[in-house]
């Protein structure tokens, strides 16, 4: 068909010129300007009725005109204005306008949509021809095949493709699918596409990516596509034999402050049968996964409780078997908590209800509201009538009464189950724009920009202020311009694009959620000049805390503007009210950022300014601050600090004399909010109490903690811990969380009939409660019957039936009552183990003889007569009428002249003349049917002779009275066949022999140190060797006086050798000189000690305190024995402590524990 050229082409709308963005404010004309093109001429339609607007109509072309007039241009036009692209265009236009609260409207909640839409008649009337697409033809070249992966892999799909024809504007879709679920780039997944390829890599696989994969190329025209499987095995399990991990985690019912979560079990099957699963959960935008069950759950699914409205978390299962725990599954998507009722204040008796509707209306009718006074339970009906819409002011509320509200819809079929309840709300006055900013100061400035700051308005409006906006104009102009567009919440702006050397004025808006407020008084005039002065520019931000009637604390933040050189202090200027006398509080500059101001007069009002130093000199000084009265808050408390008596934490507490709604305690240390409670910083706050509690404190924990209460009139109060305190409370702390049991005697032994052995040990006091465990080379031994304890006595014991060789070693008793724990060890190795092995074989024999069979009671003996005749005698027992009793000698029998007489139970056999040839091992049995004992004698003489004569003294020596004794003495031994001599010399040089009494009398062998150090509240045990014949007599002194013994003071003296001294529970009046006195009938010996008792506090002042550990290598010591110890701190040796050794050497419970981390030697 020829085409008329005099006839205009018909064509779809199109802008040629599109709307710009505007602000302007509530009730001001804006005209909104756009050019588009079509036939036939387009025309303007607003939803859902048309736009009076004049137009300018230039055929193909139209330049459209939208003014919207005062009445027109209110809250509810705040709006997007928008343009569609295709065949039937509209624009889009952000929009920003301000009400008649000069509150900025950025947003498009709650406004009506106006749309600007160009259409033309034929559009209407459907005249336009129908759109044929272009028909993309896609030839796969390479296509990815199956994958078998292990987790912890990555894998990567790829596929290349022709594309006919290749159009730059017409390339088709890449979309990615598992198993009919579309694929998104993520952190999980990675996505990419570019002209005839696309790859899809997952960089982590899980148990989770394995699926059929699916590519699908969508065009206008159709869809190619290719589909592959994706295999993934389990990783390897953090333990051997684990199980996998589960799959497919999915989050349902997520309410208001928990979620049900389900899963699937792991989907192998060569391990154990699953125990059970542990469900774990974190916050997003944190790497902190916590355990949610404390036990594992058996089924697949797990309500998870414990969450928090408006915080999005992450969820993850763990499988468990008797293995172990396996690998944690891929986490869920994130989960955000939405309370579905929302109550806010609207006035001081209504309330404004908003809820979010049903998924699935079903011919929805409406709503009713009820609602309930916190904790009544007596639910009202708000609304009597369906309400339609999804928002609801409940009147006639009780100002300061708390209420919460729940909404049920309902249609056709009736109502629906309730919702959630909302949130408490308390009714109160609905909330105001705040009040202006206020002393806008210049911080800094470059030529080009300056750095602003300004004091937050002194009312708020009941809501946080959220935004600032900054105005700017010339000096000696009234147009004011907006600098910034976007707002900010920091009272700290740098506006940039200046000019160099103009002078500007600002001021400052502040809005909260009820709107924006009235702008501040202007700034001085500040000129725009690069400030190059070596000393620093001014603080700001000064604030005030711990108002007492004689001081104040200054808080400040440091300047922006630093000068040549770096800030090295401070000094705090202050004046009376009114007053230009500006007074230095501080002639030395402080190196922090706060200052407590001493020395004002009680009810004075001050003001206060900080100016900072650096190297170059004093800088400029800050704005003035507030006044402040010096005047403290009526009832105010200062922070206590105490160590709790029962978990040994250290607390501060503080009593606020003032709380109100939206009260919050804010806790600083060093004047610097406390924000890390990762190292067991707990606080603790309810009604008007708070708690800064120091779970795991060390010795970096001094300084000064404060705490305001805000919202109050400036209740606030502060505690400086010195690292001197800190140590006390430190040591404090240590022993209430490790208490020891006080024990009056140590682990020790004591063999029983039949070879068994009691193990026992005494302490001061045990509860009903007490538990212990007894140890053998570090191995638990066990059996309930073996072990008891009397509550009375504090006496614990365990019983072991078989002493034997395996039990070579260190035996160990650990006792728990309460939170009081001790220890106590027993050696028992070498010469000490054999003798106590060889007495438990002894008695078990004993056992078994004495009480089963006949035996000797007592064994054979040789008994010499006045006449020199030599007899063998026993006694026997346990005698029966055919008990048999015989005697043999080199294991002949002999057959005496006269039998034994065994109903008097003695044996006897006399040997005639005793000599060599009727020497030997003469043996003697008795036996019946119960068994048989035999004993012995060795008279054979075997490898004997007649020794040197020698001098045995006696207790009174050997004394030759007479010159006429010396000589030789001859001792001549004769029998029928031989004979011995022996001759001593005793004729010597004329001199006599003395006595030798100081050989046998009592003597101190050794075993005290000369100087004893010990802690209080410590036992002291005085313990040394002693010897004398006849054995000495012991007694002890302090202070030149006889000790007494008694409770506390204990004296022993064990075996005739081990003497003891035992001090239970020392203290400072313990200390003195002791003096040991060792003496028999031929004399004795005296040996001192000093004892200082050292209070625990003294012990505290060392730079750095660890427990140590002490090796004794060389000489090593004997395993048990009580050793005492000093340590040569930089070369100079501490007092002496004791302790006792235990296995390879280690000195175990030193008194003196607390030791210098750079010991030199010891």
């Amino acid at each position: 068909m020829p085409l008329c050229l005099s006839e205009p082409m018909i064509r779809g709308p199109k802008f040629l010129v599109r709307l710009r963005s505007h602000t302007v404010f509530e009730h001001t004309p804006v005209k909104l300007f756009c050019t588009v093109e079509g036939f036939p001429m387009p025309v303007i339609l607003e939803s859902p009725e048309p736009i009076n607007a004049s137009t300018t109509v230039l055929l193909p072309v139209v330049t459209i005109c939208l003014l919207l007039t005062n009445n027109r241009l209110t809250f509810s036009n705040h709006a997007g204005y928008r343009q569609e692209e295709e065949s039937c265009p509209y624009a889009w236009l952000p929009f920003t306008g301000k009400n008649h609260n000069n509150l900025l409207l950025h947003s498009p909640v709650s406004a009506t949509t106006l749309l600007l839409l160009l259409s033309s008649p034929c559009l209407l009337a459907a005249m336009l021809p129908q759109i044929h697409y272009t028909k993309i033809n896609i030839t796969f070249l390479e296509r990815f095949g199956p994958v078998f992966a292990t987790e912890g892999e990555s894998a990567t799909l790829s596929a290349t493709m022709i594309l006919n024809p290749n159009l730059a504007n017409l390339q088709p879709e890449a979309q990615w699918y598992r198993d009919d679920t579309r694929l998104f780039d993520s952190k999980w997944v990675k996505i990419e596409t570019g002209r005839g390829v696309t790859t899809l890599t997952l960089p982590n696989l899980y148990k989770d990516d394995e699926g059929l994969y699916t590519l699908r190329m969508v065009t206008k025209g159709g869809t190619a596509e290719h589909s592959a499987f994706v295999s993934v095995a389990d990783g390897p399990p953090p333990v051997p034999a684990a199980p996998g991990a589960p799959m497919d985690i999915k989050i349902h019912d997520a309410n208001r402050d928990y979620v049900i979560v389900s899963w699937k079990p792991p989907n192998t099957t060569t391990e154990g049968p699953i125990l059970g699963y542990f469900v774990d959960k974190c916050e997003v935008g944190t790497e902190n996964w916590t355990q949610c069950n404390d036990h594992p759950i058996k089924i697949c699914k797990y309500p998870v409780s414990g969450l928090f409205e408006s915080h999005s978390y992450y969820f993850r299962v763990r499988a468990v078997n008797s293995h172990g725990i396996s690998k944690p599954s891929h986490h869920s998507t994130g989960v955000t908590k939405v309370l579905k009722v929302i109550a806010t204040r609207e006035t001081d008796s209504s309330v404004l209800i908003q809820w979010a509707p049903p998924k699935e209306p079903n011919n929805l009718i409406g709503y009713y509201i009820d609602q309930c006074v916190k904790g009544s339970k007596n639910w009202t009906s708000a609304n009597h009538k369906p309400h339609r819409s999804t928002r609801f002011v409940v009147s006639g509320l009780t100002k300061g009464e708390t209420y919460v509200f729940r909404v049920q819809a309902i249609n056709e079929l009736g109502l629906s189950e309730e919702s959630q309840e909302s949130a408490p709300l308390t009714v109160k006055a609905a909330l105001t724009a705040p009040s202006a900013p206020y002393d806008i100061a210049l911080l800094n400035c470059d030529g080009h920009s300056m750095v602003l700051n300004w004091k937050k308005p002194l009312h708020s409006g009941g809501a946080k202020i959220r935004e600032y906006y900054v105005d700017k104009r010339r000096s000696g102009t009234t147009m004011w311009r907006e600098v910034n567009v976007a707002p900010f919440s920091e009272r700290l702006y740098k506006v940039e694009g200046l000019t160099e050397g103009a002078v500007y004025q600002f001021h400052v808006y502040a809005a909260n959620l009820a709107g924006l407020g009235r702008a501040s008084q202007h700034s001085a005039d500040f000129n725009c000049e690069a400030w190059t002065m070596p000393e620093p520019g001014p603080a700001y931000d000064l604030t005030f805390c711990e108002v007492r009637d004689h001081s104040v604390v200054v808080e400040w933040q440091k300047p922006v503007y630093t000068g040549s050189g770096p800030i090295t202090g401070y000094h705090v200027e202050y004046a009376k009210k009114g007053s230009s006398d500006w007074t230095t509080a501080n002639e030395t500059a402080v190196n922090h950022l706060f200052y407590k101001v001493t020395g004002l007069e009680v009810g004075t009002t001050y003001v206060f300014r900080v100016r900072a130093v650096n190297a170059a000199g004093v800088g400029m000084a800050s704005m003035a601050s507030d006044p402040v009265t010096a005047k403290a808050v009526e009832g105010s408390h200062e922070v206590s600090c105490e160590v709790d008596k029962k978990s040994g934490d250290i607390v501060l507490s503080f009593e606020s004399c003032q709380i109100n709604e939206g009260s919050q305690f804010i806790w600083k240390k060093d004047y610097k909010e406390i924000t890390d409670f990762s190292k067991g910083v707990e606080i603790k706050s309810e009604g008007h109490h708070s708690k800064l509690i120091f779970k795991t404190a060390d010795k970096e924990d001094f300084g000064t903690y404060s705490v305001s209460v805000t919202n109050t009139e400036g209740v606030s109060s502060s505690y400086t811990i010195s690292a001197e305190e800190l140590a006390k409370m430190l040591a404090l702390s240590y022993d209430i969380r490790h208490p020891i049991i006080p024990l009056k005697s140590e682990l020790a032994y004591k063999i029983l009939e039949r070879g068994r052995m009691r193990f026992w040990l005494q302490a001061e006091e045990i509860s009903p409660k007490v538990t212990y465990k007894f140890f053998a080379n570090n191995k638990e031994l066990s059996g309930p019957n073996k072990m008891g304890h009397d509550v009375s006595t504090g006496i614990i014991e365990f019983i072991m039936d078989h002493f034997t060789e395996e039990n070579e070693g260190t035996f160990t008793c650990q006792i728990t009552d309460g939170g009081g724990k001790a220890q106590s060890s027993l050696v028992l190795i070498g010469n000490a183990f054999k003798a106590a092995l060889a007495e438990a074989d002894f008695q078990r024999r004993e056992y078994i003889r004495v009480k089963e069979g006949p035996h000797f009671s007592e064994f054979l003996s040789l008994h010499v007569g006045d006449d020199c005749s030599v007899t063998l005698v026993c006694k026997v027992a346990n005698l029966k009428k055919d008990s048999e009793f015989h005697w043999f000698r080199e294991d002949t029998e002999i057959i005496p002249d006269v039998k034994p007489d065994l109903g008097s139970g003695v044996c006897k056999l006399p040997i005639k003349q005793f000599s060599l040839k009727t020497a030997g091992i003469y043996k003697a049995t008795i036996s019946d049917d119960r068994g048989k004992d035999m004993s012995q004698i060795d008279i054979s003489g075997k490898g004997a002779s007649a020794a040197e004569l020698v001098i045995n003294c006696t207790a009174t020596g050997i004394q030759l009275q007479l010159e006429k004794d010396k000589g030789k003495y001859s001792i001549v031994i004769t029998d029928p066949e031989t004979s011995h001599k022996r001759t001593l010399d005793l004729s010597g040089d004329g001199e006599l022999i003395p006595s030798l009494p100081s050989l046998y009398r009592g003597k101190v062998v050794g075993g005290l140190p000369d100087v004893v150090t010990i802690m209080e509240k410590k036992t002291l045990s005085l313990t040394c060797t002693v010897c004398g014949d006849p054995k000495p007599q012991v007694s002890w002194l302090k202070n030149g006086a006889e000790v007494e013994p008694d409770d506390q003071y204990v004296v022993s003296l064990d075996q005739g050798k081990f003497a003891s001294l035992t001090i239970k529970g020392v203290s400072m009046e313990d200390s003195g000189r002791y003096t040991m006195i060792v003496q028999n009938k031929y004399g004795g010996e005296s040996v001192d000690i000093v004892v200082s008792v050292t209070d625990i506090s003294e012990l505290l002042h060392l730079p750095k305190l660890n427990r140590q550990r002490l090796v004794l290598t060389s000489p090593q010591p004997c395993l048990g024995c009580v050793l005492w110890v000093r340590i040569v701190l930089k070369g100079e040796p501490s007092p002496w402590s004791q302790g006792k050794t235990c296995g390879a050497g280690f000195l175990q419970e030193p008194l003196c524990i607390w030791l210098h981390s750079s010991i030199s030697q010891f």
